[in-house]
């Protein structure tokens, strides 16, 4: 099934003096999200009911993401014995469920809905990457490397199914990149900001704020990454759009990604300061 276990990663090297407080903090949130896989699991079989080969792609998906969380999870309960993961994990789940009862794609078409998918692993994919390059605990950059490169071949493999759809749907390079910016709009969603709360908060004294949670986050999570992590998302999405990332329109978007992330890293760091 998978290409890796929980035996896999080195727990006894867990080393509690290399935690960071902030990647405790951003791996119980992303051990929520990724737990939470089924519920996706269920919309990708609507939407793609009658495709066996991709049905049987996405179970598998499923399976792997859902594996991500309990990694996570793990490491977080090591790392903080009083976080109870699966205590946490169900109050994200009475809080935040996307909608799985439909019988299209919300993006307007299959082709589109992978696209959505091809941009949702750019994002994985390079976030962690750009934690595991910053993690100094083996256990927790084990783990980080580990889902990166399962983020990465999530990718091709959503990007292969693409690549049946699109002239069967007739979705334009211009579609594409209309869906593609979309998806990445919603990085900053409600999800990631109640997994935060969620997974986080004091919840005798916290009631849930999503500017707060997103901000506590986003200030987290964006100030990871460096060019190198830039230049990969934009070269994978690019890929996914049909454009060729050894290319001057490349360059351009991949120095206005970079421009874009250090404006919004002053934004979210002044928020932060201000809520402080």
């Amino acid at each position: 099934m998978g290409h890796w276990t929980l035996d896999d990663i080195p727990w006894d090297q867990f080393d509690a003096s290399k935690i960071d407080p902030d990647h405790l903090k951003l791996a119980k949130a992303a051990a929520m999200v990724e737990y939470n896989s089924a519920d996706y699991v269920a919309y990708l079989e609507n939407v793609f009911a009658d495709d066996p080969e991709f049905l049987e792609a996405a179970r598998e998906w499923g399976v792997e993401e859902r594996q991500h969380g309990a990694a996570l999870g793990k490491w977080a309960q090591m790392a903080d014995p009083d976080f109870d993961f699966e205590t946490r994990f169900a109050l994200f789940r009475e809080g935040f469920r996307p909608d799985v009862e439909v019988s299209q794609s919300v993006r307007g078409s299959r082709a589109g809905e992978l696209v959505a998918r091809c941009m949702v692993e750019v994002g994985t994919s390079s976030y962690y990457g750009a934690l595991g390059d910053a993690a100094r605990e083996p256990a927790l950059e084990a783990i980080c490397r580990k889902i990166a490169a399962d983020e990465h071949r999530h990718y091709k493999l959503f990007y292969d199914h693409l690549k049946r759809y699109v002239d069967k749907d007739n979705l334009s390079k211009l579609g594409r990149m209309r869906v593609a910016l979309g998806r990445i709009v919603e990085t900053e969603d409600d999800e990631l900001s109640y997994a935060f709360y969620a997974a986080n908060a004091d919840l005798d004294q916290e009631p849930y704020d999503r500017k707060a949670a997103n901000t506590a986050y986003m200030r987290r999570a964006y100030r990871y990454y460096g060019d190198s992590h830039v230049d990969r998302a934009i070269a994978m999405i690019f890929k996914a759009i049909g454009l060729t990332a050894q290319s001057g329109l490349f360059r351009f978007a991949s120095a206005v990604a970079k421009w874009q992330l250090q404006r919004r890293q002053k934004q979210i760091n002044r928020l932060g300061t201000q809520a402080a």
